[in-house]
């Protein structure tokens, strides 16, 4: 889905926004939602990658030496 200056590209189809039913547009509206959460998700994800990395060295850090 490409979307651009009141136009929305789907397989190879052009639509013209303004012509679109309500209920069209409201499924626009819910992919913009949930992109917009997937890519909140993908942050999130980073951080929790991150924060699990710490973890490990700090259990390295604490556990015996040989």
């Amino acid at each position: 889905m490409a979307e651009e200056q009141g136009k929305l590209t789907i397989d190879g189809t052009e639509y013209n926004l303004a012509e679109l039913s309500d209920e069209a547009k409201a499924q626009i509206q819910n992919i913009k939602i949930t992109e917009a959460e997937m890519k909140h998700l993908g942050i999130k994800t980073a951080i929790a990658k991150t924060a699990r990395n710490a973890y490990v060295q700090a259990l390295k850090s604490a556990l015996p030496k040989n």
